[in-house]
């Protein structure tokens, strides 16, 4: 999980549009790949040049994919040749943005976040993807190269389905769709987490459960803000309308919100959960504490008759007349046994014991 203000105090004192690469440092260069389509054709290639994504004797839509944001030259040129605001290009590159939606009139600019749950790390990875979706192009700017989008990429390829008849609308609604199913990968991984510290906890409550338990909550807390505000962006889209979201697509939108909704119902559902088997440990902790005090207080009933026996005969006094019996040594270790094994009996009647 990210610092939720990570890289903020680099851009203080910047004027609003400024273009700073806020997040992760890469040095790798930034990969450009270009696919273009209509229901007859299909064109993909990686572009070595700004230039070679915007030949004019296209047509069809274009997706143009950056993997990579830390050259800012490489975001500068590209908003120069779509016309960007400043500040959109200043929050591509700032990569601490929470989901939204911004209507340009000629393009509308989106934010998403794209979550794995890590295993070796134990927590969600997030990588914001930013779509700018034009009539006729969607552009995505992702951190890194690897995503969800191949089964995108897949059906435009071999041409399934209805995409390639479809306009630039319905590609943004795929990818986006392809980022929600995500979720509930990254869902199915967070129930399996929580089954596995129940039972632990079942079986045995230590205090590295409760570590993981607290560590799982906060990753929870972050999936949720991550996904919470992508039904206002949803539903921003719906009221856009033609000519940037057509009508077609509308009802793929309302499909894409439902599943949304069921998203974050589910994380509700899982950090109450959550919530509940913190209880569930402060609760077993409680109770094996209670089964030592109780042991301990039974032990020390037992040795109150045995301590005031002890004391009577410990007394210096010179008139004891047990002191001078020849059984009164034994006597006193009967009477001392008896009365334990009484007690003894009596808790496990009471099942005390």
């Amino acid at each position: 999980m990210k610092n939720l203000l990570n890289g903020y105090s680099r851009k203080a004192g910047l004027a609003p549009g400024t273009i700073v690469h806020i997040g992760d440092r890469k040095t790798e260069r930034p990969k450009i790949t270009l696919i273009n389509y209509d229901q007859d054709s299909f064109e993909e290639k990686v572009a070595e040049r700004i230039e070679d994504c915007f030949e004019q004797d296209r047509k069809g839509v274009t997706w143009i994919n950056v993997d990579g944001i830390h050259q800012i030259d490489i975001i500068e040129k590209l908003g120069k040749h779509l016309e960007l605001h400043p500040l959109v290009m200043e929050d591509i590159l700032h990569t601490d943005q929470r989901p939204k939606i911004e209507d340009y009139e000629s393009y509308i600019y989106l934010v998403l976040k794209m979550l794995r749950y890590d295993d070796i790390d134990n927590d969600i990875k997030a990588e914001q993807v930013s779509l700018v979706l034009g009539r006729d192009f969607v552009v995505s700017f992702q951190e890194v190269e690897g995503d969800t989008f191949n089964a995108v990429r897949k059906r435009l390829r071999t041409s399934k389905g209805r995409i390639r008849s479809m306009d630039a609308s319905y590609l943004a609604y795929a990818l986006m769709d392809s980022i929600v199913d995500n979720y509930f990968v990254v869902l199915e991984r967070v129930s399996e987490i929580i089954e596995t510290l129940e039972d632990e906890l079942i079986q045995n409550p230590v205090s590295e459960t409760l570590e993981d338990i607290h560590d799982l909550k906060k990753e929870i807390i972050y999936f949720r803000k991550s996904v919470w505000p992508l039904r206002e962006v949803i539903s921003g889209l719906e009221r856009t309308g033609p000519p940037l979201i057509a009508d077609t697509t509308q009802i793929y939108l309302k499909d894409i919100y439902d599943h949304t909704i069921r998203v974050a119902e589910s994380i509700e559902t899982y950090r109450d959960i959550i919530t509940g088997v913190m209880d569930l440990y402060l609760s077993s902790i409680s109770n094996k504490m209670n089964e030592v005090m109780k042991t301990l207080t039974i032990i020390a009933t037992i040795f109150i008759p045995l301590t005031f026996v002890a004391g009577v005969y410990g007394m210096n006094f010179e008139y004891m007349p047990e002191l001078e019996w020849k059984w009164g040594y034994p006597a006193v270790w009967i009477i001392m046994i008896m009365v334990s094994a009484a007690m003894v009996m009596y808790f496990r009647n009471k099942k005390w014991l």
